[in-house]
């Protein structure tokens, strides 16, 4: 049996917000979306070689409410490589002000997500 090693290129953190709507895949998604944007991989291609869709991407999202997340739909956000979502506990969720015609449908409050993207290599 071969022994695979993986080594961690990037490690990048996120947060996103969902004002109005309460929807924790949206502030998820806008989470992944601001972590993916701090980093360039230039690197791994210029001077590793590495075919980006090889990299291994891992996204772990908090949000209040884990058991909602749409994994497909927060791979979607990732651009590249071996996708894979874990969603766990936490995030935030704070008083806003409800609005209808803005898209809330439970109550007042803001979904706060926050995410943690890390990009490794074989």
């Amino acid at each position: 049996m071969e022994v695979i090693f993986i080594k961690r290129y990037v490690v990048e953190f996120g947060y996103g917000v969902d004002l109005h709507g309460q929807d924790v895949n949206k502030a998820a998604q806008k989470a992944v979306k601001d972590a993916i944007s701090h980093s360039c991989l230039c690197g791994l291609e210029e001077i590793l070689g590495v075919n980006l869709d090889e990299v291994i991407v891992e996204a772990i999202v908090a949000v209040s409410r884990p058991e909602e997340i749409d994994e497909e739909g927060i791979k979607a956000v990732l651009p590249i490589g071996q996708k894979y979502v874990k969603a766990v506990k936490g995030g935030l969720r704070v008083p806003g002000i409800k609005e209808p015609q803005f898209g809330d449908t439970e109550d007042d409050s803001i979904e706060v997500a926050v995410a943690c993207v890390t990009v490794s290599i074989k």
